[in-house]
């Protein structure tokens, strides 16, 4: 028998349908984090990073504030998706004396990350990163966000995964009333 367009699409269907499952692979888990008592908290690791004016921005230069410290590149599918969230922080929380910094890890630096910011329109600090900053904060998976008390401690690790919003909103509101 020749295996014509017609009598071939029954068995395309069928390869097809067996591919789907494939397609709608579930998203893991979104990752939570548990605040660490204060006198449990370790120092964030310090840095001095530049922006995209050249400016250097320093850990040190947000004591005082909340700050919520997001490890992300312009490749990765859930630090894009975290964004808009972080934005949002960063909107409601940024008067009561937070912040958001983001730490982008692209290998091609500036090249990617000023046309990426140009069209995003991202509302907070953007600094890049590199090898050293990557170890002092042990990344070995994007994104990766820390919770920064005003001391400059380590308050909540959210690692190797897209944050669980809530709790990471319940996380920011808890740290701002203990101010």
């Amino acid at each position: 028998m020749a295996f014509t367009r017609w009598n071939c699409a029954p068995l395309l269907l069928v390869a097809l349908a067996g591919m789907a499952p494939a397609a709608d692979k579930p998203e893991p888990p979104a990752v939570r984090a548990v605040l660490q008592s204060a006198n449990e908290r370790k120092p964030a690791p310090e840095f001095a990073l530049e922006d995209a004016s050249g400016k250097t921005v320093s850990l040190k230069d947000y004591r005082g504030k909340v700050v919520l410290l997001d490890f992300w590149a312009t490749w990765c599918t859930g630090c894009k998706k975290e964004i808009p969230w972080f934005s949002q922080f960063q909107e409601t929380y940024g008067p009561r004396r937070f912040a958001v910094v983001g730490v982008s890890l692209d290998s091609d630096g500036w090249k990617v990350l000023k046309p990426f910011l140009a069209d995003a329109k991202i509302p907070y600090q953007i600094v890049l990163g590199n090898d050293d900053t990557a170890k002092l904060y042990e990344i070995e998976a994007m994104p990766d966000t820390f919770l920064i008390d005003p001391k400059g401690r380590v308050a909540a690790a959210y690692r190797g995964g897209l944050v669980d919003r809530a709790n990471i909103e319940a996380n920011i509101k808890t740290l701002l009333k203990k101010r």
